[in-house]
């Protein structure tokens, strides 16, 4: 079994070296049964094999090569080989010699190769899908983010699993050049500066904040991030963040994208939003479908080399700029030299401010940028006559729900429409040709036309999440009914209340040599935590599915790897955290009555730009119409019998668009401005919900309408 993806550097070798190899074919085709896996496709076996990678080698990978038999059971496994031993990595063996090796073992000792298939499926069980309530207890090679899992034995969790993570976070944050680990390779893993920055605004830590930016400075200065075209590489191989594996993967880049935009509310910094805008602009440039879909990935190489499309050298820069000192800037901005970052060519970073590039060429500040903003210009108008990368397109469930919340967060933090509509046309393709309303069932990936694959946890997921946060900038009730309708699948498919536990695979899939749990986060978040998180705030506007009893199960099942390893379960952390606390609240009644069941009914300028400017963690925006008589045609598109304490008595106030916040137990009065609302809690003047009386209907007799539930 080989594993692998249509971006990995590091597949392609190995297909060129032995795979597309006559001796190397005549061996696997005469003993082996050869299975290639695309693991976008199938994140279930590589989870499976992952797992055993890790146990085994202390590390994992693409490409993933196991040798399996033939009940899928491993019995050795690696990520890449060389054909032959000495190849390319010192003493790595040789995948010729190893194929060769077990095709004679398999017929003189099978019974030993059969019991170490056994032993090692044993501890995948244990280590993948038991739980406590069922009775049990993770090298040039594209490489994966963290490996193993610990012990859970269950109980209540949340109220410092916050504190947790950002202790842990803190601690593992190179303080020199920002990320986490003190070498490389250097990954983003944004949902750990997530939770920095969701501590830093609750004031929880006072180095959560310096500990956060300095990774989203030194990721935007660096080779991961492209200076030229905009979005994000998959990784930096050194610890500078200077020379990255240079494929672009849609889910970093809508990861990154949702947390530069959180980053940017909460700190004004100009550079963030100049992030955001050039990331979401090569999204919509190089990976959008015609129909509006959002495709995977773009190849690491051209014409056969690693990052050609992406490098330069000063005769190249002077040749695409034609004003000389403009080109002196340029070179100095970006660091481009005759010996170069990378192979004798340079991977363009940030090397020089315009202060200093200012003082050095005796121009104002403001000059300096404009020559920039030409240098980049035509760079990136050369760059586009050269081979391009190949780009792989897939479309898929899960990580389009990832961009569709970059984008939607990106459009609210810039008042940029543009990247709202970009996430909404992702999220119809997505809904058009992947999603099943009469089996209430969704699809993983289309691809020219063709749907294939169930989808798995991280589908339903990461879609809803993207659907609920997309509501929650458009107003459009129906983004959040498909949330709902994605949940209630979700738990249907993925949910084993025997084990209390979300499940990577549907109940009614395949069957494997175990059914995974993704509870780790890895290349993307944990499923299992992301999902929760959802729940959650779900719970919130569709109280009688029972999310949150869900939710509750799933991070109560999982407390002590929460509390043993918060940095390895951020998600799952801060699902805990989200659980425990609560979710803020902000209601916002806008727009008109009518046609209220379909019209998006938007947020007013006056309070989306509030908004952009104001961090909430754990906000949850839920717009609804201004009157009891519009909000029940919203009821009726949810199913909703009655309306959710959320919504109940919400109305708007004095002709005005109204604002309403809740925090805990207490909510503010009515407002027209969110700033106002927030800043009731802030002088400590709020009444707790105990204080105040309420009534039946769940509404208090004044002008506080206090959440009965």
């Amino acid at each position: 079994l080989s594993v692998g993806y249509s971006a990995c550097h590091w597949c392609h070798v190995m297909a060129d070296e032995s795979f597309e190899d006559d001796e190397v074919a005549a061996v696997l085709n005469e003993s082996f049964v050869p299975i290639k896996v695309d693991r976008e496709e199938r994140p279930d076996l590589d989870r499976v094999y992952q797992t055993i990678c890790g146990l085994v080698t202390g590390g994992g990978g693409w490409p993933l090569s196991a040798w399996l038999t033939p009940e899928g059971k491993p019995f050795y496994v690696g990520t890449y080989f060389p054909k032959t031993a000495g190849a390319r990595r010192g003493n790595a063996p040789g995948f010729l010699d190893i194929c060769r090796s077990f095709a004679s073992s398999w017929e003189s000792d099978r019974d030993e190769i059969e019991n170490r298939g056994q032993q090692w499926t044993d501890a995948l069980r244990d280590r993948l899908e038991t739980t406590p309530a069922t009775g049990g207890g993770t090298g040039g090679t594209e490489t994966t983010e963290g490996t193993g899992e610990g012990d859970a034995d269950g109980g209540d969790v949340g109220a410092d699993s916050l504190e947790g993570v950002v202790t842990a976070a803190i601690r593992a944050t190179d303080r020199e050049y920002g990320g986490f680990g003190s070498g490389g390779p250097k990954f983003p893993q944004p949902w750990r500066i997530d939770a920095l920055l969701r501590a830093s605004a609750a004031a929880e830590s006072g180095d959560a904040l310096p500990a956060a930016t300095a990774s989203l400075d030194a990721m935007a200065a660096g080779g991961v991030y492209d200076q030229v075209g905009g979005g994000f590489h998959r990784y930096a191989t050194d610890r500078e963040w200077t020379v990255p594996h240079f494929e672009k993967m849609l889910y970093d880049n809508g990861e990154l994208l949702a947390h530069y935009a959180s980053a940017y509310r909460l700190t004004g910094r100009d550079r963030y939003a100049t992030v955001i805008r050039e990331t979401a602009d090569f999204l919509r440039r190089e990976f959008r479908h015609d129909d509006g879909g959002l495709f995977s990935t773009l190849d690491a190489q051209s014409e056969g080399e690693e990052g050609k499309f992406y490098v330069w050298d000063p005769d190249q820069v002077d040749a695409a700029v034609d004003d000389d000192r403009t080109a002196a800037i340029a070179r100095d901005r970006f660091g481009v030299t005759d010996a170069g970052n990378f192979e004798g060519k340079t991977v363009l970073t940030v090397s020089a401010s315009i202060p200093a590039l200012a003082d050095d060429y005796d121009r104002p500040e403001s000059g300096i940028v404009d020559r920039l903003d030409d240098a980049r210009s035509a760079l990136f108008a050369a760059r586009s006559d050269r081979v391009r990368p190949a780009r792989d397109e897939k479309i898929l469930a899960s990580w389009n729900g990832l961009a569709i919340r970059g984008l939607a967060r990106a459009g609210l933090a810039l008042g940029e429409d543009t990247y709202v509509d970009l996430a909404a046309d992702a999220l119809s393709f997505v809904r058009d040709h992947l999603w099943n309303a009469e089996a209430e069932r969704l699809s993983r990936r289309y691809k020219h036309g063709d749907v294939k694959g169930p989808g798995y946890l991280d589908d339903y997921a990461f879609l809803a999440r993207g659907a609920f946060e997309l509501y929650g900038v458009t107003g459009d009730v129906d983004h959040l009914a498909f949330a709902v309708e994605l949940a209630e699948g979700l738990v249907d498919a993925f949910y084993d209340p025997e084990a209390r536990t979300l499940y990577m695979t549907p109940e009614d899939g395949e069957t494997l040599v175990t059914r995974p749990q993704e509870l780790q986060d890895q290349s993307t978040p944990s499923s299992a935590g992301v999902a929760a998180s959802l729940l959650v705030d779900l719970d919130v506007v569709a109280p009688p599915a029972g999310f949150g009893d869900v939710a509750g199960a799933v991070v109560d099942t999982h407390a002590d790897r929460i509390r043993g390893r918060p940095l390895e379960h951020t998600s799952l952390a801060l699902a805990a955290h989200r659980r425990a606390h609560g979710p803020t609240e902000i209601v916002v009644t806008t727009g008109d009555d009518a046609d209220a069941a379909t019209a998006t009914i938007g947020l007013p300028e006056s309070i989306r730009a509030s908004l952009a400017s104001t961090y909430v963690p754990d906000g949850v925006i839920a717009p609804r119409p201004p009157t009891e008589a519009g909000l029940d045609a919203w009821l009726d598109t949810l199913g909703l019998d009655e309306a959710p304490p959320i919504w109940r008595g919400r109305e708007e106030r004095d002709g005005e668009p109204t604002v309403y916040v809740c925090e805990g137990r207490a909510c503010s009065p009515p407002s027209h401005s969110v700033s106002e609302a927030l800043s009731w809690f802030e002088t400590g003047d709020g009444p707790s919900r105990d204080e105040v009386e309420v009534d039946g209907e769940g509404l208090d007799t004044g002008d506080f309408p206090f959440d009965p539930d």
